[in-house]
């Protein structure tokens, strides 16, 4: 439970149709085993301990006595386990039988909660044997024991603040305002639904849109737990789809039509941490009852996948889809700026990298959608000290392939004779020789937009921006910068999927040149003709560094808890000790550089994450990193 991760699972046990005791030593074993592997929360299927397709044997008091009966004796065997434990039983409370959910933990029943949405249409026929149940809690007396009944009943675990469970039974979410509203904003950060949910043509799909959204909805974790084999097939098939979610990702399924336990790791932190972000999520605590429930402190085993690549789909599909969205974006937030601005042309400066290059790109989707000549986009090379053949020749090759007008300007004579001007030797090299070099390329691209009444597109990224990895009122500045809010993992990915759907094989065959070039400013002179100055090699690994930024800035994580995160996605590319001595640039250089993303130019937002201080991330230029820092070195 340590960083907030609880670890759940949905269970559906083998049973036999009003078999209480078949059922119910099931049930014990499947507690037992969850137990064993490090589950804290258990959730089994709705009136599991008789089955949920009894009939009218639900008015047999032989059947209702043995189901509580059996109750006793499961919460009797949980004395000894850590975990929670939520079965499905009809219960009778004043005088009236309820369809219940039953939370048991440490050897007691810790409370009750009625199905308060009793379907009665097609299939379905409850309300022939259960009443709904009442929001209200109230407590009844079970075994000479008072326990609360009611839907509005949190649990809570002091060992892990961020875990609160509340219950809804199975048609409770298919209403058209489900109890989990009130419990979420209550404080509940799990939600558990036992169901019975009958298995027809395309239900699994519905069925998992309505967990996954209300997962999302409600910044929350959520598990459920539905009925399967051994259900009565008179007229039905259970296919026991059990299904874990979280905050609209599901993190595990079972295969359906097979009884099986499902389990992953619910992030409740990240939840609580979603909740604080949204000032419209309301929180509400009026007409709950909290009862505590008793589960140990453990480092909780990560078996969740975690994403290496948190800004890159990671399905073929869903990559193009992502791609084709940003680009749209970011060539509309270009096509309003040009026409907004009357401005002639565009101007980009042009290094056979892969910033850009995406820049590049977009200008075109612009012009393209504004009818205006390709000719119009300015592309500008200016060779230096540092720059290669290969890129060079890709610079070029890229932009007659694109049909833009190439403009070269070598700019090595001027940065001479500024050296000259402010005393520097051309023979050290240092951040003055290196940020002259862009300064100067940024005044060349200002002017020939004066010239030629266009606007100058920013090329830089969110990860340099992140890392303060650009030179003040050099390459950090433009007129508008359509890559500010995209991570460098991202540039590859999009420059990629226009290298794999463009016809235009010289545009192809040079786009995989570049997505195949190592990362550089080229600020430094070549080496026997090679790039001597690669980014990665001095600042870190960019695929980590997105990392730290996405949890870090999405989420507010700790420096541990991102570390331990990154050891899981990374295992099997960096150890520990190389994610720590990268976690510390990312952080030092993220605070020492804020004030270069304090004065950000105008560019579009295309993500969760985003750095511009007029939206997402309004940060001091001076604040400190000692916290962070002091945390890392402890780690």
């Amino acid at each position: 439970m340590k960083d907030g991760f609880v670890r759940c699972a949905a269970v559906t046990p083998d049973i036999r149709v009003a078999d209480t005791e078949y059922n119910t030593t099931n049930i014990i074993e499947e507690i037992k085993n969850a137990a064993n592997d490090g589950i804290k929360l258990a959730v089994f299927p709705e009136l599991c301990v008789t089955g949920y397709t009894c009939g009218d044997l639900f008015l047999q008091s032989s059947l209702l006595r043995s189901a509580e009966d059996c109750l006793f004796k499961i919460a009797a065997q949980s004395k000894e386990l850590d975990i929670i434990a939520v079965v499905g039983a009809p219960l009778i409370a004043n005088g009236k039988l309820y369809n219940c959910a039953v939370v048991i933990n440490g050897g007691e029943i810790k409370g009750i909660v009625p199905k308060m949405n009793v379907p009665n249409y097609s299939e379905f026929y409850e309300l022939r044997w259960f009443c709904e149940g009442k929001s209200e809690a109230e407590y009844i007396s079970l075994n000479g024991k008072q326990v609360p009944f009611g839907a509005n009943i949190l649990f809570h675990s002091g060992a892990c603040p961020y875990f609160t469970l509340a219950i809804e039974v199975c048609e409770d979410l298919w209403s058209p305002l489900p109890p989990s509203v009130s419990h979420a904003m209550a404080g509940a950060t799990v939600i558990a639904n036992l169901s019975a949910s009958d298995a027809i043509i395309a239900k699994d799909e519905y069925r998992a849109m309505l967990v996954k959204s209300q997962s999302a909805r409600l910044y929350c974790g959520y598990v459920y737990a539905s009925s399967g084999y051994g259900e009565s097939t008179t007229d039905l098939v259970f296919s026991a789809d059990n299904i874990i979610a979280e905050n609209g990702s599901i993190l595990a399924r079972s295969k359906r039509f097979t009884n099986e336990r499902v389990y992953s790791e619910l992030d409740l932190e990240r939840m609580v941490g979603e909740r604080k972000r949204s000032n419209t999520y309301k929180m509400t605590s009026g007409g709950y009852i909290t009862v505590d429930v008793d589960i140990k402190e453990t480092d909780t085993v990560l078996t969740r996948h975690i994403d290496k690549l948190p800004f890159v789909p990671s399905s073929d599909s869903e990559r193009d889809k992502r791609s084709e969205e940003i680009l749209s974006i970011q060539s509309l937030g270009l096509r309003k700026r040009v026409d907004h601005t009357h401005s002639k042309t565009a101007v980009v400066g042009v290094s056979g990298g892969l910033d850009s290059t995406l820049a590049l790109l977009v200008a075109a989707r612009a012009f393209d959608s504004l009818s205006i000549d390709r000719k119009n986009i300015i592309a500008v090379t200016m060779p230096c000290f540092g720059t290669t053949g290969r890129t060079y020749n890709n610079a070029v090759s890229f932009a007659k392939s694109l049909g833009v007008t190439l403009r070269e300007i070598n700019i090595g004579d001027a940065v001479l004779r500024h050296f000259k001007d402010i005393g520097h030797d051309a023979e050290t090299y240092d951040v003055t020789y290196e940020n002259s070099q862009a300064r100067e390329r940024t005044q060349v691209l200002m002017d020939i937009a004066n010239q030629t009444g266009g606007l100058v597109i920013g090329t830089g990224d969110m990860s340099e921006l992140a890392l303060g990895w650009a030179t003040y009122n050099g390459d950090h500045m433009s007129m508008y910068a359509v890559n500010a809010g995209v991570p460098k993992t991202l540039i590859r990915c999009l420059v990629d999927y226009e290298a794999r759907r463009t016809d235009n094989d010289a545009l192809k065959k040079t786009l995989g040149d570049i997505l195949a070039t190592p990362v550089s400013p080229e600020l430094l002179p070549p080496k026997d003709g090679k790039i001597s100055q690669e980014t990665e090699s001095i600042v870190g690994p960019y695929e980590l560094h997105d990392f730290f930024l996405y949890h870090l800035t999405r989420f507010g994580s700790s420096p541990s808890k991102i570390l331990r995160l990154a050891e899981t996605a990374f295992k099997d590319t960096y150890d520990r000790t190389v994610i720590l001595e990268w976690m510390k640039v990312f952080y030092r250089r993220f605070f020492a550089q804020q004030f270069k993303r304090s004065c950000l130019p105008d560019g579009p937002k295309v993500g969760s994450v985003a750095l511009s201080p007029r939206g997402d991330w309004r940060m001091p230029s001076d604040a400190s990193a000692d916290i962070w820092l002091k945390e890392i070195e402890a780690l």
